[in-house]
């Protein structure tokens, strides 16, 4: 049940999470008293909770209409890589001894667990447990870079990088298997040992994959 008193946050998370489940798919509408109704809440925080995801990305306005869940492009899916990359090599560059701020041993236990989780799910084949603990991995991984204004907006075109797969990567889910970037523990012991050499390696070879799997999937 839906907890009154982060109604706004709550309703947002659960509607991203169905997004990226494929619950939601692609180019469906729904209005705010649909949701409200759904979930036995008032139409404010709904409202809140969709204007949220609106600014996120995920949403399109309909005048008078509602709202409809947002179709990525492969082209759209190219720009959030670029995205990607351009942010990566700055901090890259702009920090080459890969010091971290928030660099606690705490820290990087949970990270490796979030990566040991992603990777068995990546292997596996196992989309639903892979995009949860994806982008808890790098939203930790970020997070040790102390700027949450980075963060937020690499978080951001993660989401919106699986909301573009999850619907074709739903059409094929016995062949998913082997197929998925499973490099979450590499790059962990790269970024842990302060290795950048590596840990740019891992990164680029993470963009290509992403890249020449979205091209086979927008086929």
């Amino acid at each position: 049940m839906i907890q009154r008193s982060t109604l706004r946050e709550q309703l947002a998370d659960a509607l991203r999470e169905e997004i990226l489940a494929g619950r939601l798919a692609p180019g469906g509408e729904f209005t705010v008293r649909e949701i409200a109704e759904q979930y036995g809440v008032s139409a404010t925080p709904v409202r809140e909770a969709l204007v949220d995801l609106s600014a996120q990305g995920l949403l399109e306005v309909e005048q008078h209409r509602g709202f409809r869940i947002r179709r990525f492009s492969l082209a759209d899916f190219r720009y959030m890589i670029e995205a990607q990359t351009l942010v990566s090599d700055g901090i890259l560059h702009g920090n080459p001894a890969l010091s971290l701020r928030e660099a606690v041993p705490e820290a990087f236990t949970s990270i490796r667990r979030r990566a040991a989780a992603a990777r068995q799910a990546a292997l596996a084949g196992d989309l639903d447990i892979l995009v949860a603990y994806d982008l808890r991995f790098w939203r930790e991984l970020d997070a040790l870079l102390g700027n949450p204004h980075i963060g937020e907006f690499l978080d951001r075109l993660r989401v919106a990088c699986w909301a573009f797969a999850v619907p074709h990567l739903r059409r094929q889910p016995t062949a998913l298997a082997g197929r998925l970037w499973a490099g979450h523990l590499e790059l962990a012991d790269a970024v842990e040992r302060r290795d950048t050499a590596e840990a740019d390696r891992l990164l680029r070879a993470h963009r290509t994959h992403a890249l020449a799997l979205a091209v086979q999937l927008a086929d």
